[in-house]
């Protein structure tokens, strides 16, 4: 028992720099050190252009991106609980980033953000890191698939080079004016996209140790570059964002400078407008915080158990989510929009030989230097392009061959959880569809299991009922849970036989749980056998149901209802009483 209790205290335990700590007492040196600047380097590499084209994807400018991987990253990986995670902004939040950004700009983006690290603290101290053993998988499979429609349905727009400056709030009118716009495409940028893309699908056959996107990002942009050259128009960073430099001037792009302290209402609001701080608006932005916090407890856990997988550590899910609330309350203040733990960064970073956290605050400070460093360079990367490579990363979070595997083969209750969460993350929200997805799983559940919950009449079974029975009596066997769902059908079964009955005895060595609802089914029974002057006799209780009987005062009745402790005793019983009662000769 307590190496099952040993086994699972990483669900429980809460700890400030759980996995650093792990870390070093395990014994740190200069071999694992090395190990994790190389990884950590490797990652960060990965991670500049992927942090950009994410914080466009969610409405704001490419270097609040970066300050997100930078500080986040660093402040997460220190404090939290799984020591192969990388943290940063994610193509799932997306969905939810976006309609804030456009709506209360990035103040209240940032806002939101401090919101739902605070929401995330409270998670890690009520211990719910353990929660996500419940969360079934056709849920998850259906709103990240859902999420992946939104990510690609947004990439149109630059995809194709329409040059719309918004689109509608809802889905199917975002469809409608996309597919209005379609005819004015740009040759160029389409041109862009796929070559970018076709590289990305192309890459990994060559079998060459270097992530896809990042060749497919320089020939993408080498073609960019061609393009402009012959003076065709193309939408690239520089072109398309704009900031303030120290001396006053206008510059393009990113700027060159390190993430600063600011309060996060100061900053841009919708049409670069300052936000009005009120406790309204703390009110109007929880319902967007809670959505993060909850899309950020369930990827950056679900990350750090792949990661387990992998590496056949553990990490603590409370510990996690407690860095992951820390690091979202703390990087807003940096300009940073919200984090959580990136499947496809984590992977890399520990098959690049990372040893612990280390990696991941060597990956902050790579990115750190990218953005001082190459902030000119990377203003010429093209919208298309990075269009392309979040088109890939819909693809890749979608997980379709799964997706696809659990229509073919789950039960037809799995496949209407995954088609709603799906459908209502495309058509609606992912806080709505997850809150659906688990309430229609947990009935599904509660009606399959009450259906396994079954009375079966064994008077006639000679190896359970050696003898016959006297006149008027029958054994019931009773299979299965009595909770409310089941209870109320299994016992009405039952009253309907009492009465045509003189007893009846229920076999229930079968039945593991008896609920409040159960309890009171099995009451009614017991009254309507008094009505029907039908012995009720029960044997072979378990524990469960017998606590919950007696906790309920349930005794025993003289002549109307008795309990035996095994079949075999109330069968002796109910015989050696009808011979008594036989007139002899």
């Amino acid at each position: 028992m307590n190496a099952v209790m040993s086994d699972r205290s990483h669900l429980f335990s809460l700890r400030l720099c759980h996995a650093l700590r792990e870390v070093l007492a395990e014994g740190y040196n200069a071999n694992k050190l090395s190990k994790d600047m190389l990884a950590g380097l490797t990652v960060g590499i990965i991670a500049i252009p992927l942090a950009m084209a994410l914080a466009i994807a969610s409405g704001v400018a490419p270097q609040y991106g970066l300050y997100t991987a930078i500080i986040a990253g660093f402040i997460i990986a220190l404090t939290g609980g799984s020591r192969y995670s990388i943290s940063g902004p994610t193509a799932a939040f997306v969905v939810i980033l976006y309609p804030v950004a456009m709506k209360y700009g990035l103040s209240g983006l940032l806002l939101a953000t401090v919101l739902s690290g605070v929401l995330l603290l409270l998670m890690a101290a009520f211990r719910l890191g353990r929660l996500i053993e419940y969360i079934p998988e056709p849920v998850t499979l259906g709103f990240t698939a859902g999420i992946a429609v939104v990510i690609a349905t947004l990439q149109i727009n630059d995809f194709f080079g329409l040059n719309l400056t918004g689109l509608p709030e809802h889905y199917a009118e975002k469809v409608v004016v996309l597919a209005q716009h379609l005819p004015q495409l740009s040759p160029a940028s389409l041109a862009v996209a796929l070559v970018t893309l076709s590289v990305m699908l192309l890459w990994p056959k060559l079998k060459i140790p270097l992530p896809a996107h990042l060749p497919a990002l320089f020939i993408g942009t080498l073609l960019a570059l061609l393009l402009l050259q012959f003076g065709v128009e193309l939408d690239t960073i520089g072109s398309r964002f704009s900031y303030s430099a120290a001396d006053g001037s206008d510059g393009r792009g990113i700027p060159p400078y390190l993430p600063y302290f600011d309060w996060p209402w100061l900053r841009p609001g919708p049409d670069g407008e300052l936000l009005s701080f009120s406790w309204q608006l703390v009110k109007d932005l929880l319902g967007a915080a809670f959505a993060m916090a909850m899309l950020g407890a369930i990827e950056s856990l679900l990350c750090a158990v792949v990661l387990d997988g992998m590496s056949g550590r553990r990490h603590s899910a409370n510990s996690e989510l407690f860095g992951q609330g820390l690091g979202n309350i703390i990087t807003p203040f940096f300009g940073g929009i919200t984090a959580t733990a990136a499947l496809a960064r984590s992977a890399a970073n520990y098959k690049a030989g990372a040893q612990s956290p280390v990696s991941a605050m060597v990956h902050a400070v790579v990115l750190l230097l990218g953005l001082v460093l190459l902030a000119p360079v990377l203003s010429y990367l093209p919208m298309a392009a990075l269009a392309a490579l979040l088109v890939m990363v819909a693809w890749n979070m979608s997980e379709a061959p799964k997706a696809l595997h659990l229509l073919k083969t789950a039960p037809r209750s799995d496949i209407w959880v995954f088609i709603t969460c799906f459908s209502l993350t495309v058509l609606f929200d992912m806080v709505i569809a997850i809150t659906t997805g688990i309430l229609l799983a947990a009935v599904l559940f509660v009606k399959e299991i009450a259906q396994m919950s079954k009375v079966t009449d064994i008077s006639n079974n000679r190896k359970q009922v050696e003898q016959h029975l006297p006149e008027g009596w029958q054994v019931l066997k009773i299979s299965g849970p009595l909770f409310f769902a089941a209870a109320d059908r299994i016992f009405a079964d039952i009253a309907r036989l009492s009465e045509q009955s003189r007893g009846l005895v229920l076999y229930m060595d079968g039945v593991p749980l008896l609920d409040t609802g159960g309890l009171a089914a099995l009451n009614k029974l017991i009254s309507k056998c008094q009505r029907n002057n039908t012995e009720l006799v029960i044997a072979d209780l378990q524990f469960q149901p017998l606590k919950t009987l007696a906790k309920a005062g349930v005794k025993p009745i003289p002549g109307r209802l008795t309990f035996y402790p095994t079949l075999r005793e109330a069968l002796d019983k109910l015989y050696l009483r009808e011979q008594d009662t036989t007139p002899s000769g």
